[in-house]
């Protein structure tokens, strides 16, 4: 069905929606808070244009690996 939740599909964008934010790099203290708020609306962003009868929360953490802070970002869409 053409409105149909295709959870490979949304994967794909999240994992578009984090390169194109993250790429390579490695975690860098003073550039997560930014990072985490762009993967946020980046995933709000391509999730809104397929145009789908959903409501979207879309959550982000990033953590380095060494057991060390947590840094996390959420925004939701609504339509109207």
């Amino acid at each position: 069905e053409e409105n149909q939740f295709i959870v490979d599909d949304v994967s794909k964008i999240i994992k578009e929606a984090i390169e194109s934010t993250i790429g390579g790099n490695a975690y860098q203290h003073d550039k997560v808070n930014n990072w985490t708020g762009q993967v946020v609306e980046n995933c709000l962003s391509m999730l809104t244009k397929e145009q789908k009868p959903y409501k979207y929360i879309v959550t982000s953490m990033i953590m380095q690996k060494n057991g060390a802070g947590l840094h996390t970002a959420s925004s939701c869409y609504w339509n109207n």
